[in-house]
């Protein structure tokens, strides 16, 4: 099948988000987690059950994500004050957040961006994850 002019792969989007994100890993998360960065879970609620959750992640799933971090929108979440906040989106390896982290860019969130490795990343550090 011939590839139409124009079309990218999923690895070459992927590759363009990550390009334009300072990803970040576990460890560095998790301390600016605590310093009040923003952690923002977007798996689907059968995988949170599955995998664990991370204590004091908002919960935004993937589909609605923009919608509720849109800072001119009307649908935004009350933590959403202005451009300047710092977001770090995960899933659960990493992948997903990625291009999510790079959409909130667009939107203006100039600070956002996603947990290296995802959730399992986090919890293979030992870091506090409650069963989903």
């Amino acid at each position: 099948m011939a590839r139409p002019e124009g079309a990218r792969s999923i690895d070459e989007i992927l590759a363009e988000a990550r390009a334009r994100l300072v990803r970040i890993g576990p460890a560095q998360a998790h301390d600016e987690a605590r310093d009040g960065a923003l952690l923002v879970d977007i798996r689907p609620a059968a995988q949170r059950a599955e995998e664990g959750e991370i204590p004091g992640a908002l919960i935004v799933e993937r589909n609605v994500l923009e919608w509720r971090f849109d800072p001119a929108g009307d649908a935004r979440l009350p933590q959403v004050g202005g451009y300047d906040l710092r977001v770090i989106v995960f899933c659960s390896e990493g992948y997903t957040s990625s291009l999510a982290a790079a959409s909130l860019q667009d939107l203006g969130l100039h600070r956002a961006t996603d947990l290296e490795g995802g959730f399992r990343a986090w919890a293979s550090a030992g870091l506090p994850t409650v069963h989903g």
